[in-house]
């Protein structure tokens, strides 16, 4: 991600040469290359980040003896996309199933033809599963659905309940949420309550500022793009002025100046280095694995509060696509619809916090029960509370050069108020700069 999750992309320019390449370096996969059902079939997946996939890789595999599945794992969203281009341009080299994260969805809809339609494959019969927008988003302009959806990103607030304790903050998660102002919650408010936490222990409130400012871009009804797919940050008085609240808080001190992705092998979770840190769903698996890779455990004091300053947000959210290079079509899309199903959702759900795109797995006791992941937070009733933080989610739209606006654009103008290099007025005009520079209005 970008700071998009699970972009930090090659140039855009390489990404737009690797696109214009696309259109005809693919070849159509060959069904009938499949072979019949006691045929040996290995097929290769790629994902990034956590995606809480592996239990469900064996199963499938027990489930069905004649296929072996190969898994990549790419560390990030980001990395995910310039693999995906690289070797789309090539012709050859994707996997029987790609994974593609929300943020490059629209790059990808651009060459929708270079994937299968997955209603030849008995999408019709299951695509009533998915929340409505999901499904439509993954639904190219000639009606085809390229992608089965996995999870969706609604965003709650992490908090560290022994760093609280130390400022003399409420700890109790209820508590926090009222703290934080719960359904009226702001970003003036949250960064008040940082300034109040800054004054008592002299420590940072967040990580680094590149995943707020990806939060406070999210909410609003229109993005980096317009709905009608125009550019729409130049002029943007809304994003502006976003733009200066979070900058005039990071100035102040509260941010911790981390590097996303990494917070010092996980250690800065563990050392209250900051103390509170923006999670949709998927990020929850990510936390827990930060902590365990620092040494750390459900002791290290994480929780989850059902609170998000400035409303409801959805940050990321992952489609299972199968492209024409597959060599086994029939087979790829049976897997991605099993990987999908409500069954397998809930089942991720408990791994990695990747909170279902499927309304029956939404309600599953084992997203709504205890599970390894709510056992890490203390207990906190993780699947609840993000339902609960998906009310009022709507998609929004995500233009075709979003997630190199977010990483490439803004990510280098984060830096420099991160690191005292610029204040927000000139780190903006930098990045309108790169803006500029790098994305072209199409």
């Amino acid at each position: 991600m970008s700071l998009s999750r699970r972009t930090k992309a090659v140039a855009a320019v390489a990404g737009a040469a690797a696109i214009a390449l696309l259109a005809t370096g693919c070849s159509a996969g060959d069904s009938s290359s499949s072979g019949g059902s006691g045929d040996k079939v290995e097929l290769t997946v790629t994902t990034f980040g956590t995606m809480g996939y592996d239990d469900l890789y064996a199963q499938y595999e027990a489930d069905h003896p004649n296929i072996t599945i190969k898994p990549t794992n790419i560390d990030t969203g980001d990395n995910a996309k310039t693999d995906w281009q690289t070797k789309a341009a090539a012709g050859a080299g994707l996997p029987d199933v790609q994974a593609v994260e929300e943020g490059w969805l629209s790059a990808v809809m651009q060459v929708s033809d270079q994937f299968n339609d997955l209603s030849d494959y008995g999408a019709d019969e299951i695509k009533d599963r998915w929340v409505d927008w999901k499904l439509a988003q993954a639904t190219d302009k000639d009606g085809r659905l390229i992608g089965y959806g996995s999870d969706i990103g609604p965003e709650g607030l992490c908090y560290n309940r022994t760093a609280f304790e130390a400022a003399g903050l409420p700890t109790d998660r209820e508590e926090v949420a009222t703290l934080f102002g719960g359904d009226d919650a702001t970003w003036d408010k949250y960064f008040e309550v940082g300034q109040q936490y800054k004054a008592a222990t002299g420590k940072a409130f967040y990580d680094q500022s590149g995943f707020l400012w990806n939060a406070m871009v999210n909410q609003q009804p229109e993005g980096y793009y317009t709905k009608d797919g125009e550019l729409n940050v130049d002029g943007n008085k809304d994003l502006q002025k976003l733009w200066t609240t979070l900058s005039a808080a990071t100035e102040s001190g509260l941010s911790a100046n981390q590097t996303a992705w990494d917070w010092g092998k996980g250690k800065a979770f563990t050392d209250q280095t900051f103390a509170t840190f923006v999670c949709p769903g998927w990020m929850l698996g990510v936390v827990k694995g930060q902590v365990t890779a620092a040494g750390g455990d459900a002791t290290t004091g994480w929780d989850f509060a059902n609170v998000f300053p400035g409303g409801a947000a959805n940050w990321g959210g992952s489609f299972l696509t199968v492209p024409t290079q597959s060599k086994h079509p029939k087979e790829a899309a049976e897997l991605a619809a099993y990987l999908t199903d409500a069954k397998s959702q809930a089942a991720a759900f408990g791994v990695a916090g990747t909170f279902p795109s499927v309304t029956a797995a939404q309600t599953d006791p084992a997203v709504t029960g205890t599970n390894e992941l709510s056992t890490f937070f203390n207990d906190a009733p993780i699947g609840e509370i993000l339902a609960q933080r998906a009310d009022g989610v709507v998609a929004q739209y995500k233009g075709p050069d979003d997630s190199v606006i977010q990483s490439q654009v803004f990510g280098p103008a984060i830096q420099q108020i991160d690191s005292g290099k610029a204040d927000g007025a000139a780190a903006w005009d930098n990045a309108l700069e790169l803006l500029n520079q790098l994305v072209v209005n199409k």
